[in-house]
């Protein structure tokens, strides 16, 4: 890659959670630095519930990046990105908002997007969850030049990721969890989109219209769709708690001492007769424990609700 030539790319980052920092540190780590980012505004978290910055806000004032919070993207916000300079590209990593028509016409080569599938597979809200739950053979990442339709846009740059890398101490399936394949995804688009950008901007990449044949679909996960009933499927339920991890995870109720008590499963495995087999868990208000040690303070699970 020519550095001086990333270095030289004058654009904005769009982009939210800690995932999205991953993107950034690729990019600045190829010499591509944001001159501007814009991310969501300080929200309050934890117990105290302290206004609390975004990761990508921190990542910015670490790195003496300019910050942009704007509660929605309107008319002034699109007009102050206007004032500042002639952009050459916008990228969008996890930002978490959908950006209006105007935005996308603002910088000379369009607005790019890191998307966690190999598109056209996979568009929507919650690919990642998504390809576990429905055991998706080929995973990987894309990078894509947004339009105004979702995720719908010409694709720049793909790449599949070996899911056997990203095993835990009892998988022998290949299915990751959730949170562990967010992170490899985030990795590796950054990588990507530290690539792509310099050969875009030099216009020495031709964008590949999508296959609209071979599209599919996911949508938007809620709190129900969390809900493990531990006398169903044991496979199925091996699936849920390795999509949802982190997100902000599988759950299920257990009772003790007449009390019911929600806790979360973050690691589990099929046993050899095909049970499922808890590892660990997060009881409500308390610290992630061995399921064991949980169930020596006489917990049982509870019925289905």
């Amino acid at each position: 890659m020519n550095t001086k030539a990333a270095q030289d790319i004058r654009f904005v980052f769009f982009g939210t959670p800690e995932l999205a920092t991953v993107v950034l540190d690729e990019l600045e780590a190829a010499g591509c630095t944001p001159t501007l980012v814009i991310t969501r505004p300080d929200k309050p978290a934890g117990r105290g519930r302290a206004l609390t910055a975004p990761p990508v806000k921190k990542w910015a004032q670490k790195h003496n990046v300019d910050v942009v919070q704007p509660e929605r993207i309107d008319e002034a916000c699109i007009e102050d990105l206007r004032r500042r300079q002639e952009w050459d590209v916008f990228v969008v990593a996890a930002y978490g908002k959908i950006l209006p028509t105007a935005l996308l016409q603002i910088p000379r080569m369009g607005v790019l997007n890191v998307h966690p599938s190999l598109l056209p597979r996979l568009r929507g809200p919650s690919p990642i969850r998504s390809a576990i739950l429905t055991e998706e053979k080929s995973i990987g990442v894309s990078i894509m030049l947004v339009d105004e339709e979702m995720d719908h846009g010409p694709v720049l740059a793909q790449k599949q990721i070996a899911l056997e890398n990203l095993s835990e101490s009892k998988e022998t399936d290949g299915l990751p969890y959730a949170d562990v394949l967010e992170a490899a995804l985030a990795r590796e688009g950054g990588r990507l989109l530290a690539d792509v950008l310099p050969r875009w901007i030099a216009g020495d990449i031709a964008p590949v219209p999508q296959d609209e044949s071979k599209a599919t679909y996911c949508s938007k996960i809620n709190k129900e769709d969390m809900y493990i009933d531990l006398r169903g499927n044991p496979y199925q339920n091996m699936l849920k708690i390795r999509a949802y991890r982190g997100a902000p995870g599988a759950y299920t109720y257990f009772e003790r001492a007449g009390k019911k008590i929600r806790a979360i499963i973050t690691v589990a495995h099929l046993a050899k007769d095909g049970t499922l087999a808890i590892d660990r868990i997060i009881p409500e208000g308390k610290r992630e424990m061995p399921y064991e040690d949980f169930l020596r303070g006489g917990a049982v699970p509870a019925p289905p609700r």
